[in-house]
Parts: C-alpha cells; structure tokens; sequence
C-alpha cells in the first residue's frame, strides 16, 4: 500500500482560539472520537465581518469559545459554511446563525437517506439540518476582507463543499481529505468514482495547503493527495487480489486486510469496501449477484482468453 504522510500529532488546546496563518483562525471543539480523531477544527476567516466554516457541534464551551473569541475583537459572523450534514460538523451552524443575524450555506439534501443497518458511522447524518442558501459549485462569497469560493467535491457525501480560501491559496477541505487519516466514503450516498474524480480535481488545482475539519495542516498538498489516490488504487488492487481467492464478504475482505486498525473503525471500513467494490462493479473489475449491498458476497471477474 501507498504511504501516506499522516500528520497525526500537532499542538492544540480545547476551545483556544489560535492564529493558524493570516486571516485564518481555529478553534477545536472537545469531541474527540475514532472518527473526529482530536475533534472538529472550527475555522474563523477574515477580521470584522467574519466567515465560519463548519462550526461544529452544540456544546456549551465549544459556543463560548467561538462568541469570546469574536467578542474580543468587537467582530460578528456575516457568513457560516458547512462543508456537508454531520453531527460533528453542523448543529452549532444555525444557532450561531439566529445570535449574529447570518445566513448559514451549504449545498443542500444528500442525495440518498442513509441506511440503518449493523455498520452505520459513529459520527452520523444530522437529518434535520437544511442551509438558508444553497450554493452553486465554483461559487464566489466576497465578505470584504476574504473571499471564498465553493468546490462541491461529492463522494464522502453527495453534499460535501471544500471552500477555497482565495486571498491565500488555501482550502478548508471538511472530511474531503484529512491530514490524519483516510476518509470514509459510504454508501448510498458517498461514490467512490465521485470522489477519486474529485480528488484528482483537488490536486491538480495546487492548493498552497489543506485544512481538513479534524486535524492540523496539510502543507504540500499536490504530494499528499497523490498519495491519497493512490491508496485507493492500492486498496482496489488488494480486494481484486483477495477476490481471486474466490467469492467474499465485505466483513471478510475487512478482516483480512485492515488487521492494522482499531477493530471500531470496522464499520467505517466495511463502508469504504462496499463503495471501492459498487466501484469495481461499475468498472466491470467484480461482480455481485443482485444489488451491491454490506451482505453481499463479491467475485472477481475473469478476462477471457
């Protein structure tokens, strides 16, 4: 497999707002978890009539931090961002909204309700959750001191939004890529074809850095990507290779080649599996009798001679 430069220790304190780069602030909510990794990195765009981009979850000190950090610079939010509908992204958006008198945006519906079923991610679809404004790929937000611009990039979710930092060449990437670990890509709503697409769009648009909603910096961006990709690549070819052995399961093929990962993580990557294998399928690389689904048994499909 790939190695990808994972950035998994950085110096942080809980509701500390600090300085990351001009005009970008952060403050990291306490909500740690196996797939928050050290909680939801809320960023503050600009000075005065400031930009919030996913704003994390209703904790009492999360929101404190966030109005005492603008409060001591006699600041207000004019704009809240929300990169897609998680739990651990969205449910402070429209609070902080109706205090400051903003709008919150945002893409608009999943395309597919999520499915309960034995595997479903801890962090979870806050299905409640609508923005005031749906936004437009490629679209521009000038707030005066910053302008940010929209990049729907589907395939963690169909909503999912990276915001492209234009003063600074930067791009607060959500859950799109992550600095300390792979990113989940679940079905029905995440698309593995959708999201290498729109990886390899991300690369090539040579961002001076990332900043994903949990973790710290991504600071060469063109290199660490690519090796995003190229995982997944790596991965396709190893359940290839397992399926050669004859027909499995998502939850065989998981256990064969994510024996390195924390075993609560095994939902998560019975997820990415049946996406890179909806994948295969579609890429006529594996077959599956019915629809593709997490009890379905896969095989691989012979070239003939």
């Amino acid at each position: 497999m790939t190695k990808i430069p994972f950035v998994t220790e950085f110096e942080f304190e809980y509701e500390r707002c600090e300085q990351v780069a001009p005009g970008i602030r952060r403050i990291i909510a306490r909500n740690p978890g196996p797939f928050t990794f050290t909680g939801t990195g809320v960023y503050i765009i600009g000075t005065g009539d400031v930009a919030l981009i996913d704003p994390g979850p209703a904790l009492p000190e999360h929101r404190a931090a966030i109005e005492a950090a603008l409060a001591a610079n006699n600041e207000r939010i004019s704009h809240i961002f929300v990169t897609h509908h998680h739990l651990d992204h969205t449910p402070l958006a429209h609070p902080l909204a109706q205090h400051y008198g903003c709008k919150v945006y945002g893409f608009g519906a999943q395309k597919f309700a999520p499915v309960e079923d034995d595997a479903r991610l801890e962090a979870g679809d806050d299905l409640g959750f609508q923005p005031d404004v749906i936004i437009e790929d490629e679209q521009i937000f000038d707030g005066g001191n910053w302008r940010i611009q929209a990049l729907h990039t589907p395939g963690h979710t169909s909503n999912h939004v990276c915001y492209a930092f234009l003063d600074q060449n930067a791009l607060f990437c959500g859950d799109h890529v992550m600095g300390w670990s792979t990113s989940v890509v679940s079905r029905p709503d995440g698309d593995m074809g959708d999201y290498l697409a729109q990886l390899r769009r991300i690369r090539d648009l040579n961002f001076k850095t990332l900043y994903p909603t949990h973790g710290t910096a991504i600071e060469d961006p063109h290199e660490f990507v690519t090796a995003y990709i190229d995982h997944r690549v790596d991965r396709e070819n190893q359940i290839i290779e397992q399926l050669s052995h004859g027909p499995q399961s998502i939850m065989d093929i998981v256990k064969t080649l994510y024996t390195h990962i924390d075993k609560r993580l095994y939902p998560a990557a019975a997820h990415s599996v049946l996406s890179h294998l909806v994948h295969l399928v579609e890429t006529e690389r594996a077959s599956c009798d019915g629809e593709p689904g997490l009890r379905s048994v896969f095989s691989a499909v012979v070239e003939e001679v």
